[in-house]
């Protein structure tokens, strides 16, 4: 059968061809589940020692965190609810360590490793190959020593009649016990002489990856060199700020060693942060349960600055 020929006229308007039907969506089939753990197999190991490294420890110090364990004259601990969290929270002391951590971490971290790591990595880009070399090497050696051995350098370079105060006599400056004016100051700088070579290599790797032809245009158009460090340089290296100064947070908040040796959290608790704080509440005073409940309050910091951190490294839309 055939369709007669539509003959347009005069006094016939022609009508345009309709847009076409959506073509039907079929449903999405269905992973198999036996397809799905045919995947997950092979990283069930992984899984597996995953949960027994980190998830079983924590979860074990979250129960620990709820209960009165303590180190020595007790036969069998009890749950006791957030009556440690309550407690650490009325202390004094745990509040100047909070506050401590804080200031030892933005000087640290925040500031010093992150700072003067992004310098010399820039300095570097521009220095001879033997400058270049000397550097790196003076400054990774800083940062492979052994904590202890760092902190008994830093604390032979801070203390009374120590290497700074012979400076400060042959300059004609009158000396002082850093260590006991200053500790958390002093302490600072040591573990920013120890951290800054790995912001150094991370920046230095960014660096490398910025194309030469951005800022040689830059340089033509006449932009001096802060001007290319802020609006090219900085922008173009965001996301390796960002996971530095992630990975530098969570390592200063954590530094136990490096201050035990230089200062033991003295004088007083003038320089006691959080995990010197837990050292004193679990092996001095054998208050497991409450120690173990403020190392989970200084884990709940370390996942505040992370998230914070993620949320930074988002790519702008």
């Amino acid at each position: 059968m055939t369709t007669a020929p539509q003959h347009t006229g005069p006094g016939v308007r022609e009508v345009p061809p309709g847009p076409p039907a959506p073509a039907p969506q079929l449903p999405t089939p269905k992973r198999p589940f036996t397809q799905t753990l045919t995947r997950l197999l092979p990283l069930s190991p992984a899984l597996i020692l995953l949960f027994l490294v980190l998830a079983g420890p924590i979860a074990y110090c979250a129960y620990i965190a709820f209960t009165d364990l303590q180190l020595t004259g007790q036969a069998h601990s009890s749950f006791v609810g957030f009556a440690n969290f309550r407690t650490a929270f009325k202390d004094s002391e745990f509040l100047n360590a909070v506050w401590l951590t804080l200031v030892f971490t933005v000087l640290s971290s925040l500031i010093g490793q992150n700072t003067i790591g992004l310098g010399l990595a820039a300095l570097m880009q521009r220095a001879s190959k033997p400058v270049r070399t000397l550097t790196g090497a003076i400054v990774i050696t800083a940062w492979v020593l052994p904590e202890v051995v760092a902190g008994f350098l830093l604390y032979a370079f801070f203390r009374r009649e120590g290497t700074l105060d012979a400076i400060l006599v042959w300059l004609h400056l009158p000396p002082q016990n850093w260590l006991f004016t200053l500790p958390i100051l002093a302490v600072s700088f040591a573990n920013v002489w120890r951290g800054t070579a790995f912001s150094m290599l991370v920046y230095s790797a960014a660096l490398n990856e910025i194309p030469k032809e951005i800022t040689e245009a830059a340089e033509v158009d006449g932009a001096s060199g802060w001007r290319r460090m802020w609006h090219i340089t900085l922008p173009m290296i965001r996301r390796s700020i960002g996971t530095n100064l992630m990975l530098n947070t969570l390592q200063t908040l954590s530094v136990f060693g490096l201050i035990w040796v230089m200062t033991r959290g003295g004088p007083g608790n003038k320089s006691q942060t959080l995990p010197l704080y837990m050292y004193e509440q679990a092996f001095q005073n054998s208050m497991i349960g409450y120690a173990t409940a403020v190392a989970l309050l200084l884990l709940l910091v370390g996942s505040l600055f992370s998230v914070i951190y993620m949320r930074l490294l988002r790519t702008e839309v």
